[in-house]
């Protein structure tokens, strides 16, 4: 066998034991960002929301069904929502557009202080006639406990935070509940360069706060669940090693 052959072997073994050694630490991440060098982030498939793992139907406390019933020389039906029907979404698989409109600021401050100051002091004086005698007993101590303590606690704490995002996105309609609300659910990605947006709205929205151009705030949206992220090289340089994370979480200190 050359030295060469044995040499590549070595460092084939060596190139092995280094990814096996990030899998355990990394979670295998590593192995999959070695594998994306000098390329672009990929964008996820489009698939059905309902049939991803972890997926769980939404279940909220519903009113009795009404019975559908029609009135003689009347077109109206009761338990109907509008006399002509229009084409803003109702049923599953229909999309509506979701205006994200997010302003919060909340500016917060308060302040806490405590103090406590305690003293005791107890002794003896004369025990069982030690003055009479000639000689005092010098055994017995003048103070037998004295004890000073003080405490005081201060404490301060602000919250000054601004938020703000504006945008829209067009979400699916996963499920209508038994009182006629839509479950929806959208998601975008946008990639710039080798950086990837990401928009994920979900939530409850009655029919009714759908305006007529097939819109909704998300002011109007029930358990609402909004996430504005992104994932890539730059999010990836932000985020501190996994070694770190891991000693942030173990040390106590």
């Amino acid at each position: 066998m050359s030295p060469f052959s044995s040499a590549s072997r070595l460092r084939r073994i060596a190139i092995s034991a280094l990814l096996l050694a990030s899998c355990a630490l990394g979670g295998c991440s590593s192995i999959d960002r070695l594998s994306q060098i000098g390329e672009q982030p990929k964008l996820s498939a489009i698939d059905n929301p309902t049939t991803q793992p972890g997926y769980k139907p939404v279940q909220m406390p519903m009113p009795k069904p009404e019975v559908a019933s029609y009135n003689p020389n009347s077109l109206w039906r009761n338990g109907s929502r509008a006399f002509f029907k229009d084409q803003r979404a109702h049923q599953i698989g229909d999309l509506l557009t979701v205006t994200v409109n997010i302003t919060d600021k909340a500016n917060l401050s308060n302040e806490t202080q405590r103090s406590r100051t305690a003293s005791e002091d107890s002794g003896i004086t004369d025990f069982i006639g030690s003055k009479t005698v000639t000689q005092p007993l010098k055994i017995l101590p003048g103070r037998l406990l004295t004890t000073d303590s003080s405490s005081s606690a201060d404490g301060k704490g602000s919250v000054n935070r601004t938020e703000a995002l504006q945008t829209n996105v067009a979400a699916v309609v996963t499920q209508v509940l038994p009182n006629g609300n839509l479950v929806v659910e959208g998601k975008q990605e946008i990639r710039v360069n080798y950086e990837i947006r990401e928009l994920v709205v979900a939530g409850i929205v009655r029919p009714e706060d759908i305006q007529s151009d097939n819109t909704i705030d998300s002011s109007k949206i029930a358990q609402a669940r909004i996430a504005y992220g992104g994932r890539g090289q730059i999010m990836d340089v932000q985020q501190p090693r996994y070694g770190q994370q891991v000693m942030d979480v173990l040390l106590p200190f």
